[in-house]
């Protein structure tokens, strides 16, 4: 199974799907089109599963072969789920990021995809369909800002700063509520923490050099696959609250990204103490 592809095909693709499934329905959806799936915010919309439907169409003409891992599949199926750790090739897609935001008719959602071989991210896209551009990057070769008739940008992520200095997201819902208000009040030592319920703009942001850290604890690879490789390929810090790699086959662990790996520690030992 070959690992040859078109990253810029693949960008299309998501571009495809947006222009197709997605903007139509943007504060569009009718009565029924919006449903909850775990919990109140927790959502899916037809533009989701459009959206998936036709990107997983797609990839068969890009990566044929390859074991297609979509947000809503493995909803349907969570069994799909774990043959993404004994896939060779596998593509992992989120259809619309930010769904709570696209059904509130917020304009920050986005669409995402990795690809994985041999058990390791290769590729990332992230498109911002209101935007209409993209941050891509293949591992080894950087990462990068293009969209429309613009020149591509190489992105670069901040450099590091007093702790009372950094800026940044952090995601702590999935917290327990013991460690979420410790974190909480640690987060008073930053200059400001925030959260746009939006991973797609949070890694764009971070990966662009806006924003010092970004912390997760819910693993879904399609949230956090692309994102990571992007930031890593941004000069970033990226590692599992124990210091160890994030890998697609993970799904807990938590997740924290900054700088560079000092000013990693600083952060896991000053603010987010989850241990």
């Amino acid at each position: 199974m070959t690992t040859n592809f078109d990253i810029n095909a693949l960008a299309f693709l998501l571009s495809q799907a947006a222009e197709v499934e997605i903007r139509p329905r943007f504060r569009a959806l009718a009565d029924g089109e919006v449903r909850v799936k775990t919990s109140a915010i927790d959502l899916v919309t037809e533009a989701d599963e459009a959206a998936e439907r036709f990107i997983k169409a797609g990839m068969e003409a890009i990566l044929p072969g390859a074991l297609f891992v979509g947000e809503e599949s493995v909803a349907a199926d969570p069994a799909l789920l774990p043959k993404l750790a004994e896939a060779d090739l596998a593509v992992v897609v989120d259809p619309i990021d930010g769904t709570f935001n696209f059904a509130a008719g917020v304009p920050l959602f986005g669409v995402m995809a990795s690809v994985i071989a041999g058990g390791e991210t290769i590729a990332g896209v992230i498109y911002d369909p209101m935007g209409d551009d993209f941050v891509l990057a293949e591992k080894g070769a950087g990462a990068w800002q293009t969209g429309g008739n613009r020149p591509a940008v190489r992105l670069k992520a901040a450099g590091p700063v007093a702790l009372q200095d950094m800026t940044g997201m952090a995601s702590t819902g999935f917290l327990s509520p013991e460690k979420r208000a410790g974190v909480m009040a640690n987060l008073a030592k930053v200059a400001f923490a925030s959260n746009y319920r939006c991973a797609a703009h949070e890694y764009r942001t971070f990966a662009a050099g806006h924003v010092h850290y970004l912390m997760y604890n819910k693993l879904m690879p399609w949230d956090h696959l692309a994102g990571t490789l992007i930031s890593q390929e941004a000069g970033a810090h990226a590692a599992r609250f124990d210091g160890s790699p994030y890998l697609p086959r993970h799904v807990e662990g938590g997740l924290l990204l900054a700088p560079d790996r000092e000013s990693w520690e600083m952060m896991r030992r000053e603010v987010f103490v989850v241990d």
